[in-house]
């Protein structure tokens, strides 16, 4: 998406009453590794635009002990790549890099600027 286009509007995957066009597309509940091979997490969620019902971000959790302390982050969904052999994704960048971004608060859809913040912070344009 190109500096100046309006950012769609996404929902939760969870919310929706639509299924996604392809059905190994939904990554819900796959664990999430980093390029070098870490564990970082689990896909808790997936923010979809309702009119394309493509995903465009992710929601990784991590860490935490019985929900206490769980960080949730955004990832791009062009970061990652699914492993359909073993059952999980991973995102191209190392394990500090996916870890140490923004953490978000999950209670609605990202706004457009929490979604080009998370964009920018994966060095694509916004």
């Amino acid at each position: 998406m190109k500096s100046g286009e309006r950012r769609p509007k996404l929902a939760k995957m969870s919310d929706a009453a639509f299924r996604l066009e392809e059905p190994w597309q939904d990554i819900r509940g796959l664990n999430v590794y980093s390029l070098d091979g870490e564990q970082v997490g689990s896909v808790d969620e997936l923010y979809v635009e309702p009119d394309s019902r493509f995903p465009r971000f992710l929601i990784v959790s991590a860490g935490g002990f019985l929900g206490v302390g769980k960080k949730r982050f955004l990832v791009p969904i062009e970061e990652v790549s699914r492993d359909m052999a073993e059952e999980r994704v991973t995102v191209n960048s190392d394990s500090d890099k996916v870890v140490g971004s923004p953490n978000f608060d999950t209670d609605g859809a990202p706004a457009p600027d929490v979604q080009r913040a998370v964009l920018a912070y994966y060095g694509h344009d916004t």
